[in-house]
């Protein structure tokens, strides 16, 4: 994607780097540290293999993670997040605390 497809207004431009629910859910994973394919789609649940596979090649050429193939028998690739995939942290650190306050305020009557 580049600076001109970019929308002028930076809250819409986050959001369509991240407004898919599963990409949040990878940065979410990848946080932590480099993951495997069948690791991400372990921990995400309910993704197809093809949604994962095209998720993870759009956050990659949106600069948010890298993939590295290693070449062996079987073939192991490695998803890993870019400086700008972990400066989305503080975003994903707030969406957890709000949620957190949401959830607590919606069990109570």
């Amino acid at each position: 994607m580049t600076t001109k497809e970019l929308p002028a207004c930076p809250v819409e431009t986050t959001l369509t780097l991240i407004s898919d629910r599963w990409k949040v859910l990878i940065l979410r994973d990848l946080m932590d540290g480099t993951k495997r394919f069948g690791e991400l789609k372990k921990s995400i649940g309910h993704i197809t293999q093809k949604v994962l596979t095209s998720n993870l090649r759009d956050m990659e050429a949106s600069g948010l993670l890298t993939r590295t193939v290693y070449a062996e028998v079987p073939p192991r690739v490695e998803y890993t997040l870019t400086e700008t995939g972990y400066s989305l942290k503080p975003i994903l650190d707030a969406m957890w605390d709000w949620g957190l306050a949401y959830k607590e305020k919606a069990v109570r009557p």
